[in-house]
This record gives structure tokens, sequence and C-alpha cells, in this order.
């Protein structure tokens, strides 16, 4: 009984050690592996298995072809456009939608001139955007589809490259904008002759080269559209020296208007003037909506330079006279041909 006793004394003592050691070596694994956790975790308390995670999701995205990631935006805005989508794009019309469309057209050509070229993916992006939503209104009246834009743009291309795509030849690009502009007529033609169900209806009216024009065009941009139209068959000036004349011309005419203080052929030939002036920027190959853009973002510069420079003595601009104000005019001009005489990597980053 005695033996027993003790044997069992010695096996509580055994198992109260085995149980102590199984305990001490269970907390030892979970320490080891709190700090193997913590030891992969980044800054953001993001473990390894999350980053790589984040990772191989990150990857399986940038793998995403061109349709694909089209097919992603289209679907993107869809939903917002649902019933229980943003409030917002639910409201918007064509109509709504124009400002946008032409703020974001002016916003690609203002990223492209900055040599950002992320800001000039991203701004082109939100063009694109706007072509979508456009397309997507249409879905939903039941008028046409995001494929049919691309369909009619594809099937356009094709046609309008017959020296690409058929068997006609161009010897240069003076010759490929003669046919664009043909095939453009007879496509105009052929869509005349048809009404909207296909059916064939009268011609109410020729056709011309200038149809196509769109009249919703900025003033300076209708006018480089539609000579340029007229020169590419041969209605044009000789040289540029012809279109200087014409320019000097109606100068002398918008003088005599205003002499004579009759507004209204002022305003008439002030329009000669500009329309002579656009025509120059066509001859010489200069979109002069882009030119004037540009003259207004110099004048703006000089403007805040002078003001900065008002602000610099504690006046205001308004309280500067204009002999002086033409002083700081000249300084802003000499401060802004000082920038762009130093090299590139001299300049200071903004």
């Amino acid at each position: 009984m005695e033996r027993l006793l003790r044997w069992d004394f010695v096996g509580l003592v055994m198992a109260t050690r085995k149980s102590k050691v199984q305990k001490t070596k269970s907390k030892t694994l979970k320490a080891r592996d709190t700090t193997r956790k913590v030891k992969t975790r980044g800054a953001g308390g993001v473990d390894a298995k999350s980053r790589g995670a984040a990772g191989r999701k990150s990857a399986k995205l940038a793998a995403l072809g061109v349709g694909e990631w089209f097919e992603k935006l289209t679907a993107v805005q869809a939903r917002l456009r649902a019933p229980d989508g943003c409030p917002w794009d639910r409201e918007q019309t064509h109509a709504s939608l124009r400002t946008y469309l032409i703020e974001e057209a002016y916003e690609v050509l203002e990223a492209m001139e900055s040599g950002d070229d992320a800001k000039f993916a991203e701004e082109m992006g939100d063009l694109l955007l706007q072509i979508v939503f456009h397309s997507e209104i249409a879905r939903e009246e039941g008028r046409f589809d995001v494929a049919d834009v691309i369909r009619e743009v594809h099937d356009k291309m094709v046609r309008r490259h017959p020296h690409v795509f058929g068997e006609k030849r161009a010897k240069d690009s003076a010759e490929v904008l003669k046919n664009w502009e043909q095939i453009k007529k007879e496509e105009r033609i052929a869509a005349g002759k048809k009404n909207g169900d296909g059916a064939e209806k009268k011609e109410e009216k020729a056709a011309s080269l200038l149809d196509g024009v769109s009249k919703a065009l900025p003033a300076a941009l209708e006018g480089f559209q539609l000579t340029r139209r007229a020169a590419r068959i041969g209605f044009d000036w000789d040289s540029v020296e012809g279109v200087f004349d014409k320019m000097k011309e109606e100068a002398g005419e918008l003088r005599e208007a205003v002499g004579a203080k009759d507004a209204e052929r002022a305003e008439e030939e002030m329009g000669d003037l500009l329309f002579a002036a656009v025509n120059l920027a066509r001859f010489l190959h200069i979109d002069p909506e882009i030119a004037l853009k540009k003259a207004n973002a110099k004048f703006s510069a000089r403007f805040r330079q002078m003001e900065k420079l008002a602000a610099e003595r504690g006046k205001a601009l308004t309280d500067v006279p204009r002999e002086e104000m033409e002083g700081f005019w000249e300084v802003a001009k000499l401060s802004e041909k000082s920038v762009a005489r130093k090299p590139a990597g001299a300049r200071e980053k903004r």
C-alpha cells in the first residue's frame, strides 16, 4: 500500500512537471509566432500575408488588357447611374454635361503642355469618362451605346483610309487630306438621302465641303476649320504675304468704320480682321485657339507679376499710376524672358 501511494505520488509529480513543460513550450512557440508576425508587419500594420494578397491583386489588375479596363469603366458608370447609384450622376443629362465636355478637352491640352505624363494620362481619362457618360445616358434611352460609338469610329477610320486598308494609293499627306474630304462629302450625301428609319428622302439642299463644321465650335476654331477645308481643294493664298496684305486691308477698313462712328460696320470689320488673323494662323500651321490660349496665359502671368510688384511696394495695383503700371509690365516681361533663357535644369522646381 505504501509502495502504491509512493508511485501515485511520483506519478503526480511527473504529471505536474510534464504539464508545466508543455505549458512553457506552448508559451514559447506562441511568443515566437507573435515575434515573427511583428517582424513581417509593415509600417501600416499589414503583415506579409496581407501584403502578398494585395500585391497579387495589384499585379492582376495591372495585367488587365485595354478591353477589360474599358468594360470595368463602363460598368462603374452604369452603377453610378443605377437607381441606387449616385444622386448627382443620375441627375445629369446630355445638356448638363456640355460644359464638362469642353472643360475636360481644354484640361487635356493644358496637361499635355505641362510635360507631366501622369497629369496628361489623368486628364485624358477624364475626357474619356465624358464619352462613356454620354453613351450610358443614350443607352438608357434606347438610342445607342458605347459599343456603337466605338464601332462607328472604327469603321470610319478604315473607310477613310483606303490607301492603307484598300487598293487606293496616296503619294503624300496633301492627297490623303483631299481624299478624306471627298470621302466625307460622299458619306454626307449618302446619309442625306435617308431618313432616320433608313427610308429614302428628298434632298433638301446641295452638299458642301463645309458641311460638318460644327457651328457650336468656338469662333476661332470654326474659322480655322472652314478655311482649312477650303484650302484643301486649292482655294488658298499663294504665299503668306497675301494674308498679311489682307490683314492690312481689313485693319484699314476697321479704322474707317471707327472713324465714321459706325458701330455696326465696325463690328463687321472687326470680324473680318479676326477672320483674316485666323486664316494667317492656319496658313502658318498654327492652331489659333491654342495660340490665343497661350497669349491669354502670358498676359495673366505678367499681370499677376505686376500685382506682386505693387504689393512689394505696399500698394494695390489699382492705386498705381498708369506710368508706373507700364514700368511694372516691362519688368514682368524682362523677368519672363530671363526665366525662359535659363537652362531647363537651372530652373526652380515647382
